[in-house]
């Protein structure tokens, strides 16, 4: 016995003596055992290996290495197994202790070994800002038409105002410019289209269809422009004169210039494509137009359409010279809104229903009353509690303190990077066990993420399932969506219709469908990927819970990501750790085991970690089986390290990119290989062995209207220095050179 190389050799020499050899003392059994419990040494993030060795060893033995009628097996630790090891690799799903001549039963997996451990999370007491969602006011009590109060109550279902329609109509009734500043899922969307529809019905002379726009609606998705133009036509029913349209990108341009040419009272678009038309098209003018209303406005700051907005603005402002009403609406409050509210308002009425900045009662008068000047009503305030002392209606830096639905459960577990993708299987296996369904978003950080889980899914989802007594079922499967930007338009409306209107199902999607989308009965939120700011966290969870209803959100979190929990709390947003094991428990219901094996023998699996095991080599054999698959996985795989490397500043404590252990972000794609052995990788070389300079991520920070000439751009080369310092050298000596007497 040797344990030279930081293994094991064990030599098992057969009974055959040969011959001219000296026979050796057998080795003692007791020895022996002890021996082969001597414990191993691991190196954490790699998988155990085994290689099978016959006939040369490196062993010190030299009889041993010339038995020819013995075997040797060598247990290499993990160094010697790695890229040196000069023993035979052992394959997922290989068997430790197979026999010759027997087949492979016993699945070996390093799901379970090696990952970092799970730190103790202590949650810190924090006092959420509580929002009322609905009000005591009723619709009826509104100065509004019989016909609009009729309709909003029979046809869209609402009698009762929630807290910001009760607050925002009266005002922009009153013909104000507001920015209105509520948490997602409270009805801003008829906050600001009840006024306008009010406004428009009682115009004399009537409004005609020929007149063009009225009112202009900026949003800034496509999914967003659907829905607000599907309320527009349920709300202006009884008012069957007043058109609204709608106008966005992957839409025929043609069709989009005939609706404009036969009018559009109300308009609503997303900017690329209304600028768009803003230079090519001369029948849209702006000369009617009494409001314009932004919504989401800084979602879009955040998708750089500052220009586009500053474009369309100066448009209206050329062509329209009647007094004009500005409507700004967001959840979040960021700088980048303050500074457009300061731009585009006129003695603005702020309303933060979080705060509770406004009387409870509605005054006939208007509310700017006590600050005549835009800068004094939009100055920061120092501090929250003068403010709420005040009771003015200051935008100020305590604004940025985000409120989410009152009824929300908000969870975050701390999940492996190894276990990611069983975890996530279990979550959308555990939420589809009551009858009546359920409907789930999955928030990815990518597009090409997106496509790999849908596609994944989608091939494990689909088999049919055997019965007992071998005849085929077919179970009602767990419908699957997507959506993301890279979509083409018309696939992105048929996904978003189809799951607003399913009974159940999973959506997987980016932050497309973060801003603005009421998608009916959603229940649960799950974030795979962690937002890179808290008001994206609150844009995300705010698709659950919405109008008083009850929901679900969890985060997932990496060991090494756990202070973000810390991150949400500085923003008073409290939230409970849902335990690992809870979540996997879920792959033992029949739900899930239905959902691991497209062939099910009707046999349980007799352990969550069985279970899990089973499940990963599911994955991975799908994602190894099929070039496509596994260029899919490489390119999900690439996308989401590329994403995690884009983090602001403020979060690169937390989420860095030399944080990541790669190989096992790589197994969470189904690759088995390490991310070195992946061709197309995102790594230093050029393809000849040479390294190559690494291009500089700030692209995705600077924005479209700056001029590029920073301090790092106006920095000489090296080689601009060397020159100049070769001219002062120069100079200096012509300098100490004496001058030739005359």
């Amino acid at each position: 016995m040797d344990s030279t190389g930081g293994g094991i050799v064990l030599n098992l020499v057969s009974n055959v003596e040969p011959v001219n050899k000296v026979k050796k003392p057998p080795i003692p059994q007791e020895t022996l055992k002890k021996k082969k419990k001597t414990p191993q040494r691991n190196t954490e993030g790699r998988e155990d290996n085994i290689s099978h060795q016959k006939g040369n060893n490196n062993s010190n033995h030299d009889d041993a290495k010339n038995e020819s009628s013995g075997f040797s097996f060598n247990f290499l630790d993990d160094k010697q197994t790695g890229s040196r090891g000069k023993g035979v690799k052992q394959k997922d799903g290989e068997s430790k202790n197979k026999q010759p001549g027997q087949p492979n039963n016993n699945i070996i997996s390093s799901l379970f070994r090696h990952n970092p451990e799970i730190p103790q999370v202590k949650i810190q007491k924090v006092t959420e800002n509580k929002e009322a969602i609905f009000s005591s006011t009723q619709f009826s009590e509104l100065p509004l038409h019989s016909f609009m109060i009729s309709n909003i109550e029979k046809n869209l279902g609402f009698s009762q105002m929630t807290t910001v329609q009760q607050r925002a109509i009266p005002t922009l009734l009153h013909g104000q410019d507001t920015l209105i500043k509520s948490q997602t899922g409270t009805g801003k969307t008829l906050a600001y289209a009840v006024p306008v529809v009010q406004q428009l019905q009682g115009l004399q002379p009537k409004v005609q269809r020929l007149h063009g726009p009225y009112a202009l609606i900026l949003v800034p998705t496509r999914e967003l422009a659907c829905q607000s133009f599907e309320t527009l036509v349920k709300l202006v029913k009884p008012f069957h004169w007043i058109v609204p349209g709608v106008l966005m990108g992957g839409e025929k341009k043609k069709s989009e210039k005939g609706r404009i040419r036969k009018g559009i009272n109300i308009l609503v678009s997303t900017p690329g494509r209304l600028v768009d038309h803003i230079n090519t098209t001369e029948a849209l003018t702006f000369s009617r137009v009494r409001w314009v209303i932004l919504d989401e406005a800084d979602r879009l700051l955040d998708l750089g359409f500052e220009k586009d907005v500053t474009t369309i603005l100066n448009a209206i402002n050329e062509q329209c010279q009647n007094q004009k009403q500005t409507v700004l609406v967001s959840a979040t409050l960021s700088e980048g809104v303050k500074r457009l509210a300061n731009i585009t308002l006129k003695d603005p009425v702020f309303i933060d229903v979080a705060k509770h900045q406004l009387d409870k009662a509605l005054p006939p008068a208007p509310w700017s009353a006590s600050s005549s000047s835009t800068e004094e009503q939009l100055k920061p305030a120092k501090t929250g509690s003068q403010a709420e002392e005040t009771g003015e209606g200051e935008i100020g830096e305590d604004a940025e303190m985000f409120s989410v639905p009152e009824r929300l459960k908000q969870q975050f577990a701390i999940v492996p990077s190894k276990l990611r993708l069983v975890a996530l299987t279990a979550l959308v296996a555990g939420g589809f066990k009551s009858p009546s369904g359920c409907k789930m978003l999955v928030f990815l950080s990518s597009c090409e993420s997106v496509d790999f889980h849908y596609t994944l899914f989608q091939a494990c989802k689909g088999c049919s399932i055997l019965k007992e007594d071998g005849t085929a079922s077919k179970r009602e499967g767990m419908p699957l969506f997507r959506l993301h930007g890279s979509m083409s338009q018309p696939d992105r409306i048929k996904m978003y219709h189809a799951f607003s209107e399913a009974r159940k199902g999973v959506l997987l999607c980016t932050d497309v469908a973060a801003r603005g989308l009421d998608l009916p009965k959603v229940k649960w939120i799950v974030q795979y990927n962690i937002p890179g700011s808290a008001a994206d966290y609150v844009h995300r969870v705010g698709r659950t819970a919405r109008i008083g209803k009850e929901g679900q959100a969890l985060l997932f979190l990496a060991p090494s990501e756990v202070e973000y929990i810390r991150i949400l709390e500085e923003q008073q947003i409290r939230i409970k750790e849902q335990p690992l094991d809870d979540i996997l428990s879920s792959l033992m219901t029949s739900e899930a085991q239905d959902f691991i094996h497209g062939q099910f023998k009707g046999q349980r699996q007799r352990s969550v970690e069985e279970a899990a095991t089973n499940l990963q080599l599911r994955y991975e054999n799908h994602v190894l089986t099929n070039t496509a698959h596994t260029q899919q996985a490489r390119k999900a795989f690439h996308s989401f390290i590329r994403a995690y490397a884009t983090y602001p500043s403020s979060l690169k404590h937390i989420l860095h990119i030399k944080k990541l252990h790669l190989g096992h972000a790589a197994k969470s794609f189904g690759l088995r290989e390490a991310p070195s052995n992946i061709h197309d990788r995102i790594g230093n070389t050029n393809g000849r062995g040479t390294k190559r300079k690494q291009n500089s991520m700030k692209v995705s920070s600077v924005s479209e209207f700056d001029s590029g000439l920073d301090e790092s751009t106006l920095m000489p080369s090296k080689k601009q220095k060397a020159d100049a310092k070769k001219k002062r050298r120069k100079l200096m000596l012509q300098e100490k050179r004496p001058h030739p007497q005359k």
